[in-house]
């Protein structure tokens, strides 16, 4: 996490939670906090520190997936308020479902939120862990707050079937009906729990319930599951449980071990707060915990236009073939972002302006690209590419500078930025220009190529369109054209003719062969599952073409991984996996402009 910004920094947006803060603040809500819990509670308690924190957030995903879009959201508001209001924020991984989770997803989880900008440990040089956890360290403390719920007849084993369970909860009209099994006694259901510990019953068989009130209107307090058996191997701790705590036990618990201040999560996690606020006040009665506990507060979900962020359903894209994988340039996920060429800058920048609101949104995709255009714009290198080669013979060449006579053009690497100097390239008797650059019969409005038209090559010539050459089929196999003498750019001549078109080009003697790989928008609707629709009818069957072109020989040397503005083409990256300077490979990032307003 970064540090607290200076004084002078620019407001931030507002938002309820920045004033819900802020208010906290002024209050000394939190001022009193004794740090730690009791000693020995967690793995991982904060005792120590001479100065706490003034707020304490958390992003605590599951290793289950890749993190997407929507999970940027969540690590730019925790990690940004931290940071904003001097505070620290964890990144805390909720490993309670062993069977999803593996090492792979925690690796993942890591790099991205690093690649997005945020640490956990900056404020502690000589702790590099202090600020990630895991929930799986606290399973003894959630275990032992498990027996003294069912000490104090708050909690009971349930053998019921988990058909009967759920039939028995009953749904928003009608209220549950009490299992057989609810008026145990405190030492009966003692003596089973251990049994569930100790590997002494089936999978399946029995789950350890809250005893809270299954009339209750809010589904979510009817005898909630606690504990239930799972003999699975778990990435962190092994085989040293068989039995492993529902995900909406152990929260509560981690967020209070960690002497969380904001547990910030989205809406559909509203009707769970009462739950939250009961478990967490049951424990401190108890002793267990120490007052003033964490609230919940619940912000609306962002959802973004021609974009899916289900984590089964983006598995079943992996696992379908329709994808690549997890790194797709195509996939919401961070790292199929990352690959496609989007910026850290451009991710925070986006999920900074859609800013916290209490209602879920929809944004619209351009939105996420005017961020990242308006990064790139002052940041990525210019260069020539021709992505649908069709070669341009300048038929005057030879008898006005001889046949092998290679003219030297040069232009900015990057217009507004000088120090970056010039790249250069030659333009000689051949040059590769766009398909779509030359047209036999011009439509209305036509200003590039086309008998008896004058273009510029950019940084070159004007040329001066004579015809065509075609191959046995009748395609059109070359251009033919004429070169106007002393008009090279940036010569006196230079403004002596006049044209209408200018065209961006790659000379056939110096161009570097290279694959181009345009992607686009995964689906075709903006909300490819409204109304049940299957996600797999609004497939887009345009999201990925590739062809085979040109660039510009300033790219002989380019590294993986590096942005470009091609001239009137868009942004690129040159990919992080498949390119090699040998066989260079870009992706298309984005258009110069928004493809999709119509």
């Amino acid at each position: 996490m970064s540090a607290p910004p200076k004084s002078d920094a620019p407001a931030k947006p507002a938002n309820f939670l920045r004033t819900l803060i802020e208010r906290e603040l002024q209050d000394g809500v939190y001022a009193q906090r004794q740090w730690g819990g009791s000693p020995g509670d967690a793995a991982h308690h904060l005792s120590g520190e001479a100065d706490p924190a003034p707020v304490r957030l958390r992003f605590p995903p599951e290793p289950n997936g890749y993190l997407h879009i929507g999970h940027a959201k969540s690590i730019c508001l925790n990690f940004g308020l931290a940071r904003d209001f001097g505070g620290i924020c964890h990144l805390r991984f909720d490993d309670t479902n062993p069977e999803k989770e593996e090492q792979e997803f925690v690796d993942a989880i890591i790099e991205m939120v690093h690649w997005l900008g945020w640490s956990w440990d900056a404020n502690f040089k000589n702790q590099p862990s202090h600020h990630l956890y895991y929930a799986s360290n606290y399973f003894d403390f959630m275990y032992r707050a498990a027996e003294h719920l069912v000490e104090r007849g708050l909690a009971y084993v349930d053998e019921q079937s988990a058909e009967a369970m759920r039939a028995n909860r009953g749904d928003f009209n009608t209220p549950g009906t009490d299992s057989p099994w609810r008026g145990r006694t405190p030492a009966e259901n003692l003596v089973r729990l251990r049994e569930m510990r100790d590997g002494q019953h089936a999978d399946g068989s029995m789950v350890l319930r809250a005893r809270i009130d299954m009339a209750s209107p809010n589904i979510n307090l009817r005898d909630p599951a606690l504990y239930r058996i799972k003999r699975a191997h778990h990435h962190n701790t092994g085989d040293a449980w068989c039995i492993y705590p529902m995900y909406a036990y152990a929260h509560p618990i981690e967020d209070a071990l960690e002497n969380i201040t904001h547990s910030l999560c989205t809406l559909e996690f509203e009707d769970q707060r009462p739950w939250y606020d009961w478990l967490l006040g049951q424990l401190a009665d108890g002793g267990l915990l120490q007052r003033p506990l964490p609230k919940q507060h619940e912000f609306g979900r962002l959802n973004l236009t021609y974009v899916m962020t289900s984590k089964r359903k983006l598995r079943a894209l992996v696992d379908e073939g329709i994808v690549s994988g997890w790194d797709d340039p195509r996939m919401p996920t961070l790292a199929g972002m990352r690959r496609r060429g989007y910026t850290p800058e451009a991710v925070r920048k986006f999920a900074e302006d859609t800013g916290a609101s209490k209602t879920n949104i929809w944004v619209d995709y351009s939105v996420l690209d005017g961020a990242l255009r308006a990064d790139l714009e002052g940041k990525a290198g210019r260069a020539m590419a021709v992505i649908a080669p069709l070669k341009l013979k300048l038929v005057n060449w030879a008898e006005l500078f001889g046949a092998s006579h290679v003219e030297p053009c040069s232009a900015p690497a990057h217009p507004q930025l000088p120090e970056l100097g010039l790249r250069a390239f030659g333009l000689g008797a051949e040059v590769w220009v766009e398909q779509d650059d030359f047209a036999e019969v011009p439509a209305k409005g036509f200003f590039r190529l086309f008998p008896g038209s004058r273009v510029r090559l950019k940084y070159g010539m004007v040329v001066e369109c004579t015809g065509c050459e075609k191959d046995a089929e009748g395609r059109v196999s070359a251009v033919l054209a004429v070169v106007v003498p002393d008009t090279k750019s940036g010569t006196p001549g230079a403004d002596a003719v006049k044209v209408k078109g200018t065209i961006t080009w790659v000379g056939v003697q110096d161009g570097l062969a290279a694959t181009f790989v345009l992607y686009d928008r995964l689906f075709t609707v903006p909300q490819p599952e409204a109304g049940g629709r299957d996600f797999r009818e609004s497939l887009n069957p345009a999201s990925k073409t590739v062809s085979t072109g040109f660039v510009e020989p300033s790219l002989a040397t380019a590294p993986a991984d590096q942005r470009y503005q091609f001239e009137r083409h868009g942004y690129f990256v040159s990919d992080r996996h498949d390119h090699r300077p040998e066989a260079p490979v870009f992706n298309r990032i984005a258009g110069l402009k928004d493809g999709w307003a119509k």
